[in-house]
């Protein structure tokens, strides 16, 4: 029978039942078809156009996804996933939204059968607790401190994208950052913050190879005065501010009368004296070079180049942070509250460097420095946004690890394992839940599945050989081989993932295709879009006396 279909007062139309099911079902495999053919290190790139016009060549799953304009809810809402787990983890982007298109795929028999979504839900949940235990049992320790092993892993995470071709060049770069500007809790705990305290500062022009990660920062000022102020020092005295260093002017509009010709002198004079007491308190901590986020006058220039100061203004807020980490500088709000404390003398070398067009001013160098700056030379702008946004999941993956060391294997065996176990484990399950427990369990099998068919092998056999020597849960490290198509031991290749990334891939696809599975009924509140030319005038009103009488009368 088909699903009712409500409409409540022409702009509010609401579809329920398994129709909504279904809808919401083809809305995420239609996703999950669009990046299934980007998963792996034989995948296809995909070419964008943007709103602006601007192309974009990525197989990243979820910088194509971003770029999607889709008005299905369902469908959305996957889109979302890739986002999350962007965020979260930076690696998975594509694996969850095949995942979860997989799951929804397997629970579209259940829902013909008229098995309730509550059920489905209920195993679904159960396969995710087990799928985790098997996780944490074939999961492997690892030493962060062992440079080549922590490489090898960067590098077969981001072994599928574009830059791969490039070598250790971006897990190089990636583990240089993420190692700087890491900071020991205690009690074995580790805080990265890659949003903050690491840049990426891309400049066309030159080779891909000469990329490197600064021992310090970089950003793209030059000092004030370029003919009077110094523009390198070595072993710089450091002051960074948040306040003007000009005179202050009047919130509103400020009128002063002058009686005499000599009151306008006493005026100007004021102003001098207080820049030149703001010069004053700055200068006796004999710094080399004042930076401030705000404006600095003509005369502070003048006391500053007198004195042999290099100055630098109206700087960024998040440089300045940057620079007080990697010099170990304090930023002062005023300059008569300033302490020899708040004076930065981490940095070995101050320099302002022409590159291309431009002036860029280098704070390198640094003794144990909490901040960095990545400068990527490319030759277009178009690989240099592609290159950073695989330095971004490189530097994520290696925090995680710096966060979790422990790995789990690649290539599509940990997903045949969790699958075999799932397997052995549903003859134990009592109850309808069984089947949906045990479609979770073939499910999984989506990404190696995936990861065949992108290498152009013969899906059938693959997967045939594989299952057999997954079959009892054994040979927990033997998958597919991405580039070749070959079934091999993992572990020889070095082809491993990071454990939290493969943890939450697991958690997010599950939870999301439980949630679109319990939705039953989709309520818009939009007007549907006329067709333009077809709008109808709208029917002239009679008013009767009745409604004459109920109107309110306004006095006079």
């Amino acid at each position: 029978m088909q699903s009712p279909v409500l409409v409540l007062k022409d702009s509010l139309t609401c579809e329920s039942g398994s129709k909504v099911h279904h809808a919401n079902i083809q809305a995420s495999k239609a996703v999950a078809d669009i990046i299934r053919t980007t998963l792996g290190p034989r995948s296809m790139l995909k070419m964008l156009l943007d709103a602006q016009g601007g192309i974009v060549v990525t197989n990243d799953g979820n910088a194509i996804l971003r770029e999607l304009d889709i008005a299905h809810p369902a469908a959305k809402s996957m889109i979302e996933l890739s986002r999350t787990q962007d965020e979260e983890v930076g690696d998975g982007t594509t694996s969850v939204i095949v995942l979860a298109g997989e799951m929804l795929h397997v629970a579209e028999a259940f829902i013909d059968k008229k098995y309730h979504p509550t059920v489905i839900c209920r195993a679904y949940n159960k396969a995710l607790e087990d799928a985790l235990a098997v996780l944490d049992k074939i999961s492997m320790s690892i030493d962060v401190n062992d440079r080549s092993m922590m490489l090898g892993l960067v590098k077969s995470c981001i072994g599928t994208k574009f830059t791969s071709q490039f070598g250790d060049l971006i897990a190089d770069l990636a583990l240089d950052a993420t190692t700087t500007v890491g900071v020991d809790l205690g009690q074995g705990l580790r805080e990265v913050d890659i949003k903050k305290y690491i840049k990426v500062e891309k400049i066309p022009g030159g080779q891909l190879e000469d990329s490197k990660v600064l021992k310090g920062v970089m950003f793209n000022k030059d000092v004030v005065v370029p003919g009077k102020m110094k523009r390198k020092i070595i072993n710089p005295r450091i002051i960074l501010l948040d306040c003007p260093l000009e005179y202050k002017k009047g919130e509103n509009q400020t009128n002063a009368e002058l009686v005499r010709e000599e009151d306008c002198a006493v005026l100007l004079k004021m102003e001098e004296e207080y820049i030149e007491n703001l010069c004053v308190q700055i200068l006796k901590f004999k710094p080399d070079l004042v930076i401030t986020e705000k404006g600095l006058s003509d005369l502070a220039c003048h006391y500053f180049s007198k004195a042999g100061v290099s100055a630098i203004r109206r700087l960024r807020k998040t440089d300045n942070n940057r620079i007080a980490k990697a010099c170990r500088a304090v930023i002062v709000n005023r300059p008569d509250e300033l302490q020899e404390s708040d004076v930065g003398t981490g940095a070995g070398l101050f320099e302002v460097k022409k590159i291309g067009d431009e002036f860029f001013s280098f704070i390198v160098d640094c003794k144990d420095p909490k901040a960095c700056t990545v400068l990527l030379r490319g030759a277009s702008k178009d690989l240099l946004n592609e290159v950073e946004r695989n330095l971004q999941d490189a530097m994520s993956v290696s925090r995680n690890i710096l966060k979790h060391p422990k790995l789990v294997p690649g290539g599509g065996a940990t997903e045949l394992t969790v699958s075999a176990t799932l397997k052995q484990k549903c003859s134990s399950i009592e109850g309808i839940e069984k089947w949906p427990y045990e479609a979770a369990a073939v499910a999984f099998e989506a990404i190696p599945r995936t990861l065949a068919q992108n290498c152009g092998v013969n899906v059938i056999r693959t997967m045939t050989a594989l299952q057999g020597k997954h079959a009892n849960g054994e040979n927990a490290w033997t998958g597919i081989d991405g580039n070749s198509g070959e079934i091999a031991d993992m572990k020889e290749l070095k082809i491993w993932d990071a454990y939290n990334v493969k943890a939450q891939t697991f958690k997010t696809a599950i939870e999301a295709a439980s949630m679109l599975l319990r939705i039953d009924d989709i309520v818009s509140g939009i007007k549907k879009r006329q067709a333009p030319g077809s709008t109808q005038p709208s029917k002239p009103t009679i008013e009767t006396g009745e409604d004459a009488d109920n109107e309110q009368m306004i006095p006079e």
